[in-house]
């Protein structure tokens, strides 16, 4: 059966300090129509404007996940995502009036709690679902990270953490079904080292952390005047600490609590995916880079299929964008390497051009003489161009800039192209442009038929 969306059913506010800023907030969870997500609202900004809570808005994960958009910030936003997606509450919006979400105990407990205050209520539409159909990674082999996703019918989360701490140790939590989330995970306070206290005291981080909302680990013997001047360099009273352990001595809610707070920490972010998801996600040392870097792979796994379900329309009879006059205008190429004809759509996101391939083609004569078809390369080459027409679209003076090729990944070839075929290349934005790079996934068809397909990135470069 078809599930429902569900967004809650009334206004309900909380307050308290920011982990980093220190600064009073309050924070206002509000119902939000079908197909609306999460959003939050900087209430104490003019004109209130709107951050999209999406992984192409990530802009920082140093302590804790961070968006921005069009140069509005709001931070530490993980543990009321982790709410929200914990409870499957599809849309909501969240007010705030300040840059950074109340620490409010170090986890997601109390957002719950006024989630199930307000009431959760089903909506009209059906639930969009992004169906992992093959195995998604993010790997980072410096630092022994690895994320997976794997094809499943449900979403379910196992985590191992190891920071070769004699406390910690190795430590595992599994989540097979969101609806455990409430009760196995939600409670599950962030984490900290003694020895990162000082430093991140430096950095100008934690001015609101405590001994209420942060486990503090004691990974090594510190004595007790170690103890006290770092409690002063916090303005927070002594407390006497004998041996390894917890510096608060106070009782976990289950012994392997903070493993059960990177699940916690990895719910929010996959919040920023923008639908719910069905699939089994194995993680190695998670963290907020790590994660949201997984988000957005899933996210251009979500655009690439969206894209196939819209196979671009080429008219003869209707003018172009950009003829081949204005193309030479703003492209460097020329024959033989000039592979695209017509520009017949472009926006900001996307871009649509044409190649007609005839005998004629200086390629065909030698690839290959009795059976001609266009090289592989000459139409990951064709494709490039045709993004080219976007990326340079974003510079004034187009014609001083270039693009050079980065990346070239996931390239599958279905049918050969022949003299003949018109061939349309369709290219989409899949993270926005930041300092001159651009990620596009491109499909290449003839007629409705999806010849090949590719993720590629360049870089926009000012020509000497």
């Amino acid at each position: 059966m078809a599930e429902i969306q569900r967004t809650i059913g009334k206004p309900v506010t909380l307050s308290g300090k920011g982990l980093h800023t220190g600064v009073d907030v309050k924070v206002t969870f509000k119902p939000a129509p079908e197909n609306h997500g999460y959003k939050f609202c900087r209430t104490d900004l003019p004109e209130k404007p709107i951050i999209n809570a999406t992984a192409d808005n990530v802009v920082d994960t140093s302590r804790g996940t961070t968006l921005e958009e069009n140069g509005i910030r709001v931070a530490t936003i993980e543990h009321v995502l982790a709410a929200f997606y914990g409870l499957q509450v599809d849309n909501g919006l969240i007010e705030i009036d300040g840059p950074e979400a109340p620490i409010m105990g170090g986890s997601s407990k109390r957002f719950v709690s006024a989630i199930n205050e307000a009431g959760i209520v089903d909506q009209k539409s059906h639930r969009d679902y992004f169906v992992v159909k093959e195995k998604i990674t993010y790997s980072d082999e410096e630092n022994g990270i690895d994320l997976m996703i794997y094809p499943d019918d449900h979403l379910s989360i196992n985590v191992l953490i190891d920071y070769n701490s004699p406390v910690l140790g190795n430590q595992f939590a599994i989540l097979d079904h969101l609806v455990d989330f409430e009760r196995e995970i939600a409670m599950s306070r962030t984490f900290v080292f003694f020895h990162e206290l000082e430093a991140l005291a430096k950095q100008n981080l934690i001015k609101g952390g405590d001994l209420d909302n942060a486990i503090v680990i004691m990974d090594r013997k510190v004595d007790q005047k170690e103890v006290d001047r770092i409690a002063d360099l916090f303005n927070k009273p002594h407390i006497q600490v004998n041996s390894e352990g917890i510096l608060n001595n106070i009782d976990l809610h289950f012994p392997n609590e903070p493993a059960r707070h990177k699940l916690l920490d990895m719910i929010g972010d996959m919040a920023l995916i923008g639908k719910p998801v069905k699939g089994k996600i194995v993680a190695t040392r998670p963290g907020h880079h790590a994660n949201t870097e997984l988000a957005k792979k899933i996210r251009q796994e979500i655009k690439k299929e969206e894209s196939k379900s819209s196979i671009p329309v080429y008219d003869p009879t209707k003018p172009p964008v950009y003829d081949i006059l204005e193309i030479r205008r703003k492209l460097p190429h020329r024959y033989p390497f000039l592979l695209v004809d017509r520009i017949i759509h472009l926006d900001e996101r996307s871009v649509v051009g044409i190649k007609n391939m005839t005998f004629n083609e200086a390629f065909f004569q030698g690839h290959f003489p009795e059976e001609p078809v266009m090289p592989g390369v000459l139409q990951i080459e064709a494709m490039a161009q045709v993004g080219g027409m976007l990326a340079l679209s974003t510079v004034s003076d187009p014609e001083r800039y270039s693009t050079y090729f980065l990346k070239i990944d996931k390239v599958k070839f279905k049918h050969k192209v022949i003299p003949g075929d018109t061939v349309i290349f369709k290219m989409e934005l899949t993270d926005p442009i930041r300092r001159g790079i651009v990620s596009m996934y491109g499909q290449a068809y003839v007629g409705n038929k999806l010849v090949m397909e590719g993720e590629l990135m360049a870089q926009i470069v000012k020509n000497k």
